[in-house]
């Protein structure tokens, strides 16, 4: 996939033909991706407890889902078809996987939620459904028949563990080999049967919900909101019915809640955090060693640095967010984090500068970056 187009069809064509529209089958978009993550490698990365990992097996009508780790024991006694494994923010640990989403920079960072990847014998699958969210699915191995539909019906299976499609009608069909990927608008239905031994990488967009936004928006008003004044009755008179909330206390509440406010910048702020809020499984791995300020700048100034794979950065004006934290910089060492922020890594003499350097040695104690080694 050439920069700025997938497949010969330009990035900027795409996204205003099909993204959030309509699908799109790209043959042969990245042939050189074929093979990034193998069975046995997934199946190491299923018994890691810093991952989440699911199995999905169906038995004629009814489906089973269960949740890892896995040990290589436990996959090596499932049958020879009818199941599958997989593995979600595989790029957190895997190099390979993270330069996959660099391919789609034309989407913003903000919008990049992870890269899943799933492994199925021949007739495996998790049953038709959608996604809330935009989707790229490239087969990395095997082959997958995929089935697609933008259907209204989407009431689901009761009771089932998983959200499957009570009525599903393919309206189209395709299947896929190595290097294919296909694109799949927010509730466009589909359901992927693996047809050899397959390896599927699913690179997902995130797409909060308001009732999710709102939530995480009070209780972060939560931790920053100070009101002044607490409830004060002089005027008190004797009540008919004691059990009755007054209306004049009712009146003076309501005026102390009506303190409650929040500012553009709070929302911003809000919005920078959250975005690159760290998931509950996420670790950082700190240098056991850690350089000395100096000795961190110089090897820095020298060899360059980079984001560690867990890491979410993102910007707003002059406000850099990291894992969850909002970091202010002024605009000398700004210039030097945007760079960091959009690309992933700062090369060889790009690092100077003492806030700058300060904010990434701050940053380097944590676990959020590394040095790079020449």
């Amino acid at each position: 996939m050439a920069k700025n187009r997938l497949g010969s069809l330009p990035v900027d064509q795409f996204l205003r033909r099909h993204w959030q529209k309509r699908p799109l089958l790209v043959r042969d978009a990245l042939p050189q991706c074929a093979g990034l993550v193998r069975p046995n490698m997934l199946f190491a990365l299923a018994g890691r407890d810093d991952l989440e990992s699911r199995l999905v097996q169906r038995d004629r009508k009814s489906w089973r889902v269960r949740y890892g780790p896995f040990t290589r024991r436990e996959l090596g006694r499932l049958p020879v078809s009818g199941w599958t494994l997989l593995v979600q923010g595989v790029d957190r640990v895997l190099p390979a996987a993270r330069e996959l989403l660099g391919r789609f920079r034309f989407v913003p960072h903000a919008r990049l939620d992870d890269v899943m990847v799933s492994y199925a014998p021949p007739g495996g699958g998790v049953g038709p459904h959608f996604d809330s969210y935009d989707v790229f699915l490239l087969q990395l191995q095997g082959a997958r028949r995929w089935r697609v539909s933008p259907q209204r019906d989407l009431s689901l299976v009761k009771n089932a563990p998983l959200r499957i499609l009570r009525r599903f009608r393919a309206s189209q069909e395709w299947l896929v080999h190595p290097g294919d990927l296909l694109y799949l608008p927010p509730r466009y239905a589909h359901d992927g049967i693996a047809v050899t031994e397959c390896v599927t990488c699913s690179i997902g967009f995130r797409a909060p919900g308001a009732q999710e936004l709102g939530t995480s928006f009070l209780d972060f008003l939560q931790e920053h909101l100070k009101l002044n004044g607490i409830y004060e009755d002089p005027d008190l008179r004797p009540q008919r019915h004691p059990a009755q909330i007054g209306d004049a206390m009712a009146g003076k509440l309501g005026r102390l809640l009506e303190g409650v406010r929040w500012s553009k910048a709070d929302v911003e702020r809000f919005l920078g955090c959250y975005l690159t809020e760290p998931k509950p499984n996420v670790v950082f791995s700190r240098p056991r060693r850690p350089l000395a300020p100096a000795a961190f700048e110089r090897h820095a100034a020298r060899d360059g640095v980079r984001l560690a794979l867990p890491t979410r950065m993102l910007f707003r004006h002059g406000v850099f967010f990291i894992n969850g934290e909002a970091c202010p910089a002024r605009a000398r060492a700004a210039h030097a984090l945007r760079r960091l922020a959009d690309e992933g890594r700062l090369p060889p003499g790009q690092t100077r500068g003492r806030e700058s350097a300060r904010w990434l040695y701050q940053w380097y104690r944590a676990g959020y970056l590394e040095l790079l080694t020449q």
